[in-house]
Parts: structure tokens; C-alpha cells; sequence
């Protein structure tokens, strides 16, 4: 069938060879989501073409909070007057430490097998970084398969997923004559303040995080269609007399023969170690129903809560299994401006640091380039580009490449870094000293506004 929606405002750029680079438009959505389940839901991938298609359908719907139908890029070969190329930009804003400023989450990047190798990727991403930065975002995310976007200035330098697992025999049972002490039911709309509130306490524990409005929570409530890949379940935990203490998101059918966590916060004066042992023995009876519905085995529980989280201090002998974090890759066009953005929490930790009231600058060498932050009396009063003199780099320390975002985002320290990197180091003491206490080392928790 021929694509009947392109007209002349939404052609971005002639490509060649009889394609073009257009914006999508909500008559694309049956179209694209076709694509997407095609490119995306071959052998070997977890997703299924009804998850995958319902995904689509979601973004294209006008109903996200934050994306509209526009915010994809096609590429058309209009002879075919079929979509052989897209992308997509969702806008979200995350916290640095408290810090807040936009983000551009790219998304279901996928171009058909027979086009590939001809630039139409790079082609998207050129616009789609030039729409972010029209939006003011600070940096660009995308999960993505090894290696590939490095090519576009990526690099992945901030911890995605990874867990704790726990299978049948882990699960706590109930001693003879015990009630359950807490009890876990589905969420309705007047309990969003309440987990906002909560979510928003947990977040305090970790140095990235997506900050959700009012308007995220009531589409992760009820938004997303029932089979859409990134749908969760959004459920409430109460103490045995009524009183919400947390709340929990988990997949709405098993994972592979799993049931995986998402998210999982208590109020700031409710125990982990009374209330955990409940959430898993809930986990472990939905998990049995998703295999009851589905035909199959139930065998783990997953906590997909990233490198640490207080449930895993709470039930470490029942968690035995560990999968370490894959990782976003992150695009910071603009190192200087997203270090002027979060100055007063570099402030705040110098502060707090051995070094309050310093007085100087950190001259940090990427080797073509680089970043000079100038302190006086504890603040920054200067941040700018800086073009080291000497071959070996010079300044005060030097990070090859985009290695100083896996220190910007708390992923490595300059220590580890140094390891792997010879090329990589502090150049004195006292520059060893400030970027320990302005960069340490520090967990992230990013669930994504997808």
C-alpha cells in the first residue's frame, strides 16, 4: 500500500536514490508500527510483534506525556512509498544530585536489512541532536546493542539495569500459624501522590534519576496498552491494617520464566528487612498465575534495581544470583554547560569535602580539547572550553576520548579509570584530591520515561 501522509511540512531532507527524510505523522502508525515489528522482533529478540506494535502504537497515540507523533523521523523510499528507516526522540527530565535539566531519550532506531550502510541512521541522528538541543536538553540516552553508537559521539558511560535474583527455594515462607504482615494490591489514580512521594524519597539515594510528574505516574498507571513492551504493573503495599508503607512495579507476565522488578520504594521510616520477605512471596504467587496463564514454568523472582538497593541488604541469602548492569550510552554535546548546570552540588560536595573554600582551577585535558573549572573560595565561578598546549595533554588531568563522562556520571573513578586507560590520571595530588571529592563515585537508578 502507498504511504499517503507525506506532504511538503514534514520532508526534512532529500536523501538520494529516490528516499527521503521526513517527520512522521499519526496517519504513520499502523505503518510504522509494522516496521518497528519487523526490524525489532526477529529470532533471538525478547520482544514480540504484539508488544512491539503496541509500543508504537502508544507513542503515536498523542496520548504520552511528553511525545508526539512529530518527535519520529521516517525515511521513505517513495517509490515503495514504504518506511525503510526511523527513529525517535522522547524528551524527559532527570535529577544529577537534586540538579534537574532535560534529557533526550533515543528510541526504536532501526533501518530495514536491504538499506543498511547507507547513512540514513546518521542522517536521523544529525536532526534528532539538532531538535534536542532546540529543547534545550542537557544530554542524550539511548540503550543500545555494543559498540554501535560510539560512532555518533556516544559513549556508555552510565549503568543500566543489572540485579539480584532469587529462585523457588530462595522464596521465605510463612512460619506456622504467621499472617502475612503486609499485603500487595493494584494501584488506583488517588494513590499517585503517595507514590510519587515515595519514589521521589528513594531517588535521594542515587546520583542520576528520571524525575516523574503527575502526569508520567497516570500514564504508567494506565496509558500504556495492556501488551505494550515497557508496560508495568503499578501496585501498592499496605501494612495489615490498611496503611500504605511503599509501592512496586513489576512485568505484567513473566520474563522469560521470571518475574521482574522494576521499581520498589518504602516510606522513609518503614523497614525493608519486615516488609521485603512479603514482596517476594507476593512476586512468587503472581509469578505462578503468569506461567498458570501462559503454560510454562515459574522458577525467579528478579529485583532489577541496579548495582544496589536496600532490598538486597534486607534478603541477601535469598538473592543469590547477581547480573551485573549493562549501561546507556550518553551524548554530552556541551561538556562545559552541563558542568555550569550542576555547579552548586559540585559546590555542595566541595564543601563537605577536605578542601571547602577552595581556591583555583582543574584544567581537565580530553587530549583535542577540553574543560577548565575555575573555584573561587569554594565556588565556581568559571567553567570553558580549554585547548591543551602540550602533546601529552597537559592540565591538571587528562581522559582520553569521552572517558571523563564515566566519571561526570559516577560509573568509574578516576582511579579505575586509570587502569584500563594508562593514558588516564590525575597530573598532582591536589588535582587527585578534587576530583575524588567533586566526581566520586556514585549508583544511579534511571527508569526511563520510554
Amino acid at each position: 500500500m502507498k504511504h499517503t501522509t507525506r506532504d511538503k511540512r514534514t520532508v526534512l531532507r532529500e536523501l538520494g536514490d529516490g528516499l527521503i527524510l521526513r517527520r512522521a505523522t499519526r496517519g504513520d502508525a499502523d505503518s510504522l508500527a509494522a516496521f518497528n515489528c519487523d526490524v525489532f522482533c526477529g529470532p533471538g529478540s525478547d520482544d514480540s510483534p504484539a508488544e512491539m506494535a503496541a509500543w508504537t502504537r502508544d507513542l503515536m497515540s498523542g496520548d504520552h506525556p511528553t511525545f508526539k507523533p512529530s518527535d519520529f523521523t521516517v525515511v521513505e523510499d517513495i517509490s515503495k512509498g514504504a518506511i525503510v528507516s526511523a527513529m525517535c526522540l522522547i524528551p524527559q527530565t532527570w535529577s544529577y544530585e537534586g540538579v534537574r535539566f532535560g534529557v533526550g531519550l533515543l528510541e526504536l532506531v532501526g533501518t530495514k536489512p536491504e538499506y543498511r550502510r547507507r547513512g540514513l541512521v546518521r542522517a536521523q541522528f544529525d536532526v534528532i541532536h539538532e531538535w534536542s538541543a532546540r529543547r534545550n536538553h542537557q544530554l542524550q540516552a539511548i540503550g543500545g546493542i555494543p559498540n554501535f553508537y560510539r560512532r555518533f559521539d556516544y559513549e556508555m558511560a552510565l549503568e543500566l539495569g543489572g540485579g539480584r535474583m532469587g529462585f523457588k527455594p530462595d522464596i521465605p515462607a510463612l512460619k506456622k500459624g504467621e499472617k502475612e504482615r503486609y499485603r500487595v494490591r493494584p494501584a488506583a489514580e488517588a494513590d499517585l501522590p503517595f507514590i510519587a512521594r515515595t519514589y521521589r524519597h528513594g531517588m535521594d539515594r542515587y546520583l542520576l534519576s528520571c524525575v516523574r510528574t503527575p502526569a508520567v505516574w497516570r500514564y504508567e498507571l494506565s496509558g500504556r496498552r495492556s501488551e505494550a513492551t515497557l508496560r508495568q504493573a503499578l501496585r501498592v503495599i499496605e501494612s495489615a491494617r490498611g496503611e500504605r508503607v511503599g509501592f512496586l512495579a513489576h512485568s505484567t507476565g513473566l520474563w522469560g520464566s521470571d518475574i521482574g522488578v522494576s521499581a520498589y520504594e518504602l516510606k522513609a521510616d518503614v523497614s525493608w528487612l519486615a516488609v521485603t520477605p512479603s514482596v517476594v512471596r507476593y512476586l512468587a504467587t503472581t509469578g505462578e498465575k503468569h506461567a498458570a496463564r501462559a503454560k510454562k514454568g515459574f522458577t525467579a523472582f528478579a529485583l532489577w534495581l541496579g548495582t544496589e538497593h536496600p532490598a538486597y541488604e534486607a534478603i541477601p541469602w535469598r538473592l543469590p544470583r547477581t547480573r551485573e548492569p549493562y549501561a546507556f550510552y550518553i551524548r554530552v554535546a556541551d561538556v562545559p554547560a552541563l558542568i555550569r548546570r550542576i555547579a552548586p552540588m559540585l559546590e555542595r560536595r566541595l564543601a563537605e569535602s577536605v578542601a571547602p573554600g577552595y581556591t583555583g582551577e582543574l584544567k581537565l585535558s580530553f587530549y583535542r580539547d577540553g574543560v577548565r573549572i575555575a573555584f573561587q573560595r569554594g565556588r565556581v565561578v568559571e567553567v570553558e572550553r580549554w585547548m591543551p598546549k602540550q602533546p601529552d595533554g597537559g592540565g591538571s588531568a587528562a581522559f582520553p576520548g569521552l572517558t571523563f563522562l564515566h566519571v561526570l556520571f559516577g560509573r568509574r573513578s578516576v582511579d579505575e579509570l586509570s587502569r584500563v586507560y594508562p593514558d588516564c590520571s590525575a597530573r598532582s595530588e591536589e588535582a587527585s584530591v578534587l576530583l575524588k571529592a567533586l566526581f566520586p563515585k556514585r549508583p544511579s537508578s534511571v527508569w526511563v520515561l520510554g
